[in-house]
């Protein structure tokens, strides 16, 4: 026997209890609990208890989307899989490609969030009528839209100049719906805008709540995988920046992008969080037209400022982005205080800054107690590993003494609490980086210099050094 009674979800981490509290007990987060009526709460007997009837059936067989498969699952030696080469679907725009992995893998699952209005339906729509059009692909694309209605979708088609006389759309927002719909049209790429809109009959909540988009995404996940279609799922993102909904949602799908930049800017940044078919961390720039976005050539020399002359607080770090090695500047502002010293860091982590101010001053010589210290990656680049330590610190002593370093000047490396100067990856290709952009002189971790003999080198002054003091040192004998 089962009785109704409400039962309270989680809306963090989709957690089920049977009475509300103040914090969830799974995630720690507070006031987090939300009451889901009319669910079926067995009593406590094991002899009595029965599988969810709301579970999906097994062998590949979902009960509310027909079964896809038609096989059963079987159990086998690891080496005896047949592996093959994954089989990469171009997008038509390199940029994104390059974010993917070097391309669309089929049956793969890929999560795309960010700010409204940041561009994350305009470049889906970019690649769905560009692979439609494709030879390989041609009317093998389909956009469902929960959001908008088919006018505006055709409205943003005709205002960004796309050739969509091919793709196929479909407003909808039943996921069994549109399961049917992609099992009719069977086409390689479906982009489902969005995750947040979309319900199954089988739950009795409204649409966006966690248990909802939990079970949505789930059949999409699993008709993907069954049928080999490509699939994207468009994500709204919280105040915090994350993306809404709980969080197993980013576990089920294969790669989770992120949009990055202000939506104000011109530069738009495309970051892979995960994914299982490429690099992490891997980074795709473009820029807003009003024609959609179009891919920079050169990322570098967007986030490189061209001054008359230096100017102090300003340092060059070469980073490393996914696969490819990126030059971006690095400003500091250190002034007097005028109450309680502020630290303020965009685009790096405040509390890694706060760190370094630390050991400049037990390392460097060169303390910023009773000064406020501001420090910005320009171009509104996330820079999220360690190698941007010593172009941070070189910035922030260069505004301390208001002495310019030189415009020629690159600079990475990690530095320890100690006053270390630690290597960073790929040291080597980051040197090449700089080298193509003209810079004469490099400071760096003396773990990642090259050969003194090597010719490749010849035309950069490379400086390599061990400790923090050594580094200030060098940097203003330039």
């Amino acid at each position: 026997m089962a009785k109704n009674k409400s039962s309270y979800v989680c809306q963090h981490c989709g957690a089920h209890f049977g009475k509300w509290a103040g914090q969830c007990t799974d995630c720690g987060e507070w006031n987090s609990l939300v009451e889901a009526p009319n669910v079926s709460m067995p009593h406590h007997n094991k002899s009595t208890a029965k599988p969810n009837a709301s579970r999906p059936a097994t062998h590949g067989t979902n009960a509310s989307t027909g079964n896809y498969s038609g096989t059963h699952s079987a159990v086998m030696p690891l080496n005896a899989v047949s592996v093959t080469l994954d089989t990469r679907l171009p997008t038509g725009i390199s940029e994104f490609d390059r974010v993917l992995g070097g391309g669309l893998v089929a049956g793969s699952v890929v999560l795309i969030g960010g700010d409204p209005g940041i561009g994350k339906s305009t470049i889906l729509l970019q690649t769905a009528t560009n692979m439609a059009r494709a030879d390989s692909l041609a009317g093998s694309a389909l956009y469902v839209t929960g959001e908008e209605s088919l006018a505006q979708v055709a409205m943003r088609a005709r205002r960004l100049d796309l050739p969509a006389d091919r793709l196929r759309v479909l407003a909808e927002t039943n996921v069994e719906t549109i399961c049917a719909a992609l099992t009719q049209e069977q086409p390689a790429i479906a982009i489902i805008d969005s995750i947040q809109t979309i319900y199954t009959d089988a739950i009795n909540s409204a649409p966006g709540g966690v248990s909802q988009i939990r079970e949505s995404a789930a059949i999409l996940t699993r008709y993907a995988k069954q049928t080999g279609t490509a699939l994207f799922l468009v994500g709204h993102v919280t105040k915090e920046g994350t993306l809404a909904g709980p969080r197993v949602l980013e576990h089920m799908v294969d790669t989770v992008l992120y949009f990055e930049g202000q939506s104000d800017s011109r530069f738009r940044m495309i970051r892979a969080v995960k994914n299982r078919f490429g690099a992490v961390n891997e980074l795709g720039i473009f820029g807003m037209t009003d024609m959609g976005l179009k891919e920079v050539a050169n990322p570098s020399a967007i986030f490189l400022s061209r001054y008359d002359k230096p100017v102090s607080g300003s340092v060059v770090m070469v980073s490393r982005e996914g696969t490819r090695p990126l030059l971006v500047e690095v400003q500091a502002l250190v002034d007097d205080s005028q109450g309680q010293p502020r630290r303020m860091a965009l685009g790096l982590d405040f509390q890694r800054l706060s760190m370094l101010l630390a050991v400049m001053h037990r390392h460097g010589g060169i303390h910023t107690s009773g000064q406020d210290v501001y420090v910005n990656v320009v171009g509104g680049v996330k820079v999220i590993e360690t190698g941007s330590d010593l172009a941070v610190l070189l910035a922030c002593a260069s505004s301390i003494k208001e002495k310019a370093l030189p415009s020629s000047l690159a600079v990475f490396g990690e530095v320890g609490l100690s006053g270390e100067i630690r290597p960073v990856p790929n040291g080597q290709e980051r040197l090449k980086e700089a080298m193509k952009h003209g810079f004469k002189h490099a400071i760096i971790p003396k773990a990642n210099a090259p050969a003194k003999d090597s010719p490749q080198f010849k035309g950069i002054n490379v400086i390599a050094v061990e400790r923090l003091d050594d580094a200030i040192e060098s940097a203003f004998e330039l």
